[in-house]
Formats: C-alpha cells, sequence, structure tokens
C-alpha cells in the first residue's frame, strides 16, 4: 500500500483510502458494480454492524463518506487529530473485512435504483454522462458511474463479494493524511492498522509516495476523437440544455496544463470567465456557463455546457461559437496571460487551503503518477505557460471540425 502524509497547523485530521477501481475496471454487464460496492462498504464488517460502521465517526464529532469515479473508489474520514487512530482503523476494516450481508443488498439496490431515477430528473447533470457516453462508445470509460438499472438488477452478493476481493487489494490502494501530527508515528499508526485488517497480516507493508520535484509526465499521443456527432433529445423541461466538446489530453500529456488554464478563461467557476461575462453579463441569456476537463489515465475530454430559454439556444450557440472562434485565433497579451496565470493560482492555493481537498488531491496524484505533486511544483507548471501554448491547444481541442454536440430539447 503507497502512503503519503502532509503535516498541518489544525487540530482536525484527515484520511482518505483511495482503490483504483472504479467504472473503467467493470465487466459487460456489470456496470453500475463499482459505485453500488461503494454504497455496501459501509453496510457492516466482520466486527462491526452497518449501524456500528455509520455511527462510529459521527459520535466523534468527525465524518465519514466516500465515492466512486470511472477510475478510483475513495474513502475518507474527518476526525480531531486525537480520534486520527480509530478513523484509521474503521477505513482498514471497511477495506477488508466487509461481510455484504444479504438483506442489506436488496435494501441498498432500491437506494441506488432511486438515485438513478433522481440523476435522470437532473436535466444538467443527467447530459454530462450522456455525452460522455456517446464521446468514448466503445471503450469502458462510456458507462456512467451510477450504472444501468438493468444491470444493477442482475448483481447479487457473488458478483459483488468477486469484485470487492479482486479489486480491494494492499496493491491497488493508497493512503493519505492531512494532520497535526509526526509523519513517522502516523506511517506506523496506518501500517500497524494495516497488518490487523489485511489479509495479508504481518507481511503488509506500507510505501512512502516519493514527493520528490522533477517530471512525472508519460506523454501519450492525443487521442484521436470519434466521428463528431450532433445528437438532439427530447426532454419535457423548462430550459434547453446543451454540451459541445471533444476528446482532449490524459492525465500523462504535458498539454493538460495549458488546456487546464485554457478551460478556466473559457468558463472556469469565476464570474469574468468567457462565457459568462457574454452569455450571462452581457446578453442574459443564461443562469450559468461552464467549461469542464475531465482527466483520465488514458484520455480526456473538454466540454461547454449552458442551459437556456429554447429561444435563446440558436443564439448561445453563435456566441459560444465567437468564444471559441476567438481563442483560437487570437494570442493573449502578456497582461492577459499574467492575470489568467495569477487567477488561476489563486484559485488553486485557495482550495488546497482546505485539509479535506488536500488529501483526496494528494491520493489521487499518488495513484496517477506514484508520488504527490507539490503545489509549488504545479504553480512552476502554470507559469511557464505561454500564449502560444494556449493558442495551440485551442486549435487542437476546439477544432471546429472536430466538436461534437448534444441537446436536450
Amino acid at each position: 500500500m503507497r502512503f503519503a502524509f502532509k503535516r498541518s497547523l489544525s487540530p482536525v485530521a484527515y484520511c482518505a483510502l483511495h482503490i483504483q477501481t472504479g467504472t473503467r475496471y467493470e465487466s459487460p454487464g456489470q456496470g453500475g458494480l463499482a459505485h453500488f460496492t461503494e454504497h455496501l462498504l459501509f453496510k457492516g464488517t466482520e466486527t462491526r454492524s452497518a449501524n456500528t460502521v455509520n455511527s462510529y465517526i459521527e459520535k466523534l464529532g468527525g465524518e465519514l463518506n466516500a465515492y466512486t469515479t470511472k477510475e478510483e473508489t475513495v474513502i475518507h474520514a474527518t476526525v480531531l487529530k486525537e480520534d486520527l487512530r480509530r478513523a484509521v482503523d474503521l477505513l482498514m476494516d471497511i477495506a477488508f473485512r466487509c461481510t455484504f450481508p444479504e438483506k442489506e443488498i436488496e435494501k441498498e439496490r432500491g437506494v441506488v435504483l432511486e438515485e438513478i431515477k433522481t440523476y435522470k430528473d437532473s436535466p444538467a447533470e443527467q447530459i454530462y454522462d450522456d455525452f460522455e457516453e456517446l464521446m468514448f462508445s466503445g471503450t469502458p470509460l462510456s458507462m456512467p458511474v451510477l450504472g444501468k438499472a438493468r444491470d444493477l438488477r442482475k448483481a447479487d452478493r457473488t458478483v459483488i463479494t468477486g469484485y470487492y476481493r479482486t479489486m480491494f487489494r494492499e496493491d491497488n490502494m493508497f493512503f493519505t493524511v492531512v494532520a497535526d501530527l509526526e509523519e513517522n508515528k502516523v506511517r506506523d499508526m496506518v501500517e500497524k492498522s494495516l497488518k490487523a485488517y489485511s489479509h495479508e497480516g504481518a507481511s503488509a507493508t506500507i510505501q512512502a509516495g516519493a514527493t520528490a520535484s522533477g517530471t512525472c509526465s508519460r506523454e501519450q499521443p492525443f487521442l484521436e476523437a470519434n466521428t463528431p456527432f450532433e445528437r438532439t433529445v427530447t426532454r419535457h423541461s423548462h430550459q434547453v440544455h446543451c454540451i459541445i466538446g471533444a476528446r482532449a489530453y490524459s492525465a500523462y500529456d504535458s498539454r493538460r496544463i495549458p488546456l487546464s488554464l485554457l478551460i478556466n478563461i473559457l468558463g472556469g467557476p469565476v464570474a469574468n470567465s468567457r462565457l459568462n461575462l457574454l452569455l450571462r453579463e452581457r446578453y442574459g441569456l443564461v443562469y450559468s456557463a461552464e467549461a469542464s476537463y475531465g482527466l483520465y489515465s488514458d484520455a480526456g475530454i473538454a466540454t461547454i455546457y449552458f442551459g437556456c430559454d429554447r429561444s435563446s439556444l440558436d443564439r448561445c450557440l453563435a456566441l459560444t461559437g465567437k468564444v471559441l472562434a476567438s481563442l483560437r485565433e487570437d494570442t493573449l497579451s502578456s497582461r492577459a496571460l499574467n492575470w489568467a496565470k495569477k487567477q488561476y493560482l489563486g484559485q488553486m492555493a485557495i482550495a488546497s487551503d482546505n485539509g479535506e481537498a488536500q488529501v483526496l488531491s494528494m491520493g489521487k496524484s499518488l495513484m496517477t503518477y506514484g508520488r504527490v505533486i507539490t503545489n509549488a511544483e504545479s504553480a512552476k507548471m502554470i507559469e511557464a505557460i505561454t500564449a502560444e501554448d494556449l493558442l495551440n491547444t485551442a486549435r487542437e481541442v476546439f477544432d471546429p471540425d472536430g466538436l461534437s454536440r448534444l441537446i436536450y430539447n
């Protein structure tokens, strides 16, 4: 098991267990199995009942949670630093000793099926899944994290326990901690707990994740997009919802850095993003317009989303096209580029000031790159971006001949 630690000055401690599993590792006909298994992790272990698992951390004033993505499942806890050992033990117990009682499986199956229905009632969320399903058609990345109801209804205890035993292994796990404690004491604490709960017993060990600077990029060739598509789906909703996007760079491609900055300029979570300034502030056509960049180990996806009145759709599409054309054709001035970098670095610094965000980011970095990328290293990579980098990235990723579009009308 790989391990990484960061010292903080807070009385609150954060710990997270990342498992390299998720939607893309599911077998055909098992869509949603990773997410379903994540739900069932809280339904009892060999020594703790479901009620004990769910209330143990809360009784200490802390929080216990989990989530699943297409490439990872994460269990994480927040406690006072004096209770960190208890949180570590609980995460290890969940990771290795779950029992998956039949009655809990059936009960939770109903919960997840209702979650799928709820999600389908939220077109602003559902459209992202549908777009990725089309964009990654024919690959393991096409399946939505929640899966398909028809597959979930077939997932029995044998399938679930088989998946759990296959994927929840020490060598497939990454443990991270942010706390105001000595690193060696925390490392010993985690290793002792691992030996107590894992199937390897006394032979189980943890390995510290490297934090040294240097290149971590495993350059991948640009991933060619599927044939671009334009789809319109009839939905009985008050708004029209639209996503425009294309395949992009993987987590191991150095070009991900300028694309991340470009996405922030285009439609990041700030009032002065280009899409927000034009579509909302200038013309009042949308409540929100956003751009996002999804990173996977062998692929990426860049998207633009907005929701608007039906009568405003064509105008919003034309204005969005105008913004993209500007990014492809106009070189940013030195002043504009410096302000864009400063804004992005400020957002990153504020986000990293949150202990939970830190511990989750560390685990993702450790799992993806084999080490934790420091804030200073990230800042250095962003500062190195040139206006020419952004221009080339916009021309490649937002080439109008390669863009796809999905509309809920």
